[in-house]
């Protein structure tokens, strides 16, 4: 078979994928882009209206407040679950019995509902019954009791505890595979030359899945940037929108308002502000390597 025939093949193979990706995923960004430009809410007719939705975006507070949040949420999962990963990964990389049951522990999140999930985290911020103030109020710090979903000033905050555990454990079976997947020579070599412990991990193992910490990255970027199901759960952006993300704002604007033409805008803004920050990442890890050349 030549070259030819292998582009062919390898061709008709991805094709009904691709037909899938573009009908469910390309096509509705692009609808949705589209009707961005009318005032339309979901019945009869549409009126074009030019930019108009997204010069009310960048004027509405509430916008800028859901993107600020969920800027903070794209730091709390790059700069929370992948670190946490990575040191998880590098101690349970190995296939002992007590690693596998702990892998299959951090894991489980990833196996159950979002909505469990949220209702579990509700439980334990509960400001009555819940176990974060009744273990505050057993070691004596009362004054550290918080109403933590409710507070405005905190809310946000609250929110990332849940947000780095639900998904940590999708991010450290990530970097295990690749751990794993380097050669034992390599191992071999560094043992050899003297490198043992942390100065094969920094040296050698790091290095070798640098790729696949960048693909983390992009997946903790975009998927921090659409995060909905949790946080609607536990506070529906409340308080007062403290805990509003573009997701939210989104799904209030459209569904609860009746605005699918501007939804469909803040939808496409939320596109943008995605390739933007997942290119800035790129060219900064790119800018990271070209100076370690």
């Amino acid at each position: 078979m030549n070259a030819l025939s292998n582009r062919r093949f390898i061709t008709l193979g991805l094709l009904p994928a691709l037909l899938i990706y573009a009908l469910f995923v390309f096509v509705p960004v692009v609808w949705s882009a589209y009707y961005g430009f009318f005032n339309w809410s979901g019945i009869g007719e549409a009126k074009y209206i030019g930019l108009q939705n997204y010069n009310e975006i960048v004027r509405d507070p509430i916008f800028w407040r859901a993107l600020k949040n969920n800027i903070i949420f794209v730091l709390a999962s790059v700069f929370g679950q992948i670190p946490i990963a990575l040191a998880l990964a590098v101690l349970l990389h190995k296939s002992s019995f007590l690693q596998r049951f702990l892998r299959s522990a951090i894991f489980l999140p990833m196996v159950l509902s979002t909505v469990v999930i949220g209702m579990v985290w509700q439980y334990i911020y509960h400001p009555q019954i819940g176990i974060l103030n009744f273990l505050l109020d057993t070691l004596g710090l009362q004054s550290w009791k918080l109403q933590w979903l409710s507070d405005a000033g905190i809310a946000i905050y609250a929110l990332i505890p849940p947000l780095i555990w639900s998904f940590v454990g999708l991010y450290l079976i990530i970097f295990i595979s690749a751990l794993q997947n380097i050669s034992s020579d390599i191992h071999d070599a560094a043992r050899l030359d003297g490198a043992t412990g942390l100065r094969k991990l920094v040296s050698i193992s790091l290095p070798m899945i640098r790729e696949t910490v960048q693909v983390a990255v992009i997946l903790c970027i975009s998927g921090s940037l659409k995060s909905f199901d949790l946080v609607y759960i536990m506070t529906k952006g409340g308080p007062a929108h403290a805990t509003e993300l573009l997701a939210t704002y989104m799904y209030n604007s459209t569904f609860t308002s009746y605005r699918y033409g501007f939804g469909s805008a803040i939808s496409t803004t939320i596109v943008i502000v995605s390739l933007l920050l997942i290119g800035t990442s790129q060219w900064l890890a790119s800018r990271k390597k070209e100076s370690m050349i």
